[in-house]
């Protein structure tokens, strides 16, 4: 079969290699579309991830399909069935899994191969975070299951509420998708970005105000002035993912505001808060990572529902061919969201 083969930093190479073989817990399921996405654009300019991906490794993480093989213990998988299937799966056992934090199991196992023509699936994997996709979604909707049940966690963790004030800082399709539920749900909705194209789409998606923030003079003070009253936001959501961007939602925020460290920033950086606001301003400060099996479900229904479509986020296709093409024009920060790759 085709793949991407990652083998180190900015080295992915596409080559023939064997289809994977499954066991008798596993299912093998034909790709019909993978999507692309910030997190493989970081991993594949860093050459690696300590816990998702080791080199040399079939790339990819988003994706949907039929399903092709069905190994002999597997029960309600069916072959020809079309599926979903997220990129990890935890273990049940351990300190979090009982505490109801299974996104941060001790064993959380990662699997990693979108971008093939054939990828399996690892029985936990099987057993708790393969869906059958309804009729009506199609394969490039249903991909969008994981980064959404991360979005629809991170949203519910953060404790939005209708009327809310609320800003989302970056507007990729991890932003995009803050901005459209927040929307959904009754807040009035600040987005910051950087280009035009994301902005528009931030408007499609439901933002009350927009603000450019390679324009501002003074970007904190023009923030606040959007918020309904001026006072600030109640939430604010960080969807870049560096230390200055933190500062900034850090600074949006009005009394008793909470704000979400949702954009992973590279490993060892640090953010300087004002620890006097975070005290007598009752600011709460969180972060949100992954998903767990209960959130991929609510992300699939969210998109039975309509209420978060491929059209919106996917702004092209390609084949597998020219998927590293694809990703070097995204490392240029071209303003593309999401590109569906047909293998």
């Amino acid at each position: 079969m085709t793949a991407a083969v990652l083998y180190g930093k900015e080295d992915l190479k596409i080559e023939q290699v064997a289809v994977p073989r499954v066991g008798p817990d596993e299912v093998l399921v034909r790709v019909r579309a993978a999507l692309t996405c910030g997190t493989d654009l970081k991993v594949y300019r860093q050459g690696y991830h300590a816990r998702m991906i080791v080199p040399p490794a079939i790339f990819g993480h988003e994706l949907a399909g039929v399903v092709e093989e069905v190994g002999d213990e597997v029960r309600n998988i069916r072959k020809g069935m079309r599926v979903v299937a997220a990129n990890s799966a935890p273990c049940g056992h351990c300190h979090y899994c009982q505490r109801d934090r299974a996104n941060l199991c001790e064993n959380l196992l990662f699997n990693n191969g979108a971008y093939a023509e054939f990828i399996r699936i690892p029985g936990p994997i099987v057993r708790q975070n393969t869906l059958e996709i309804p009729e009506h979604i199609d394969f490039a909707d249903a991909a969008l299951v994981e980064p959404l049940a991360c979005v629809l966690r991170g949203f519910e963790e953060t404790g939005l509420r209708p009327g809310d004030s609320t800003i989302v800082i970056g507007m990729g399709p991890i932003g995009l998708m803050f901005v459209r539920l927040a929307k959904l749900r009754g807040a009035h909705v600040v987005a910051i970005g950087k280009r035009g194209s994301q902005l528009a789409a931030a408007r499609r998606m439901g933002a009350d105000e927009v603000v450019d923030a390679s324009k501002s003079e003074d970007l904190k003070a023009e923030i606040r002035s959007k918020t309904l009253d001026g006072a600030g936001a109640d939430v604010a959501v960080e969807a870049v993912g560096t230390p200055q961007t933190w500062e900034l939602a850090f600074g949006t925020l009005r009394r008793g505001g909470t704000v979400n460290g949702f954009g992973g920033c590279p490993s060892g950086s640090s953010v300087q808060l004002d620890t006097a606001l975070l005290h007598y301003s009752e600011i709460t400060l969180k972060a949100t990572f992954h998903h767990t099996p209960g959130y991929i479900r609510k992300a699939l229904e969210s998109i039975s529902r309509g209420e978060i479509r491929g059209a919106d986020f996917i702004t092209g296709e390609a084949p597998l061919t020219r998927l590293p093409e694809i990703l070097r024009h995204m490392a240029n920060r071209n303003g593309d969201l999401k590109t569906a790759i047909i293998p």
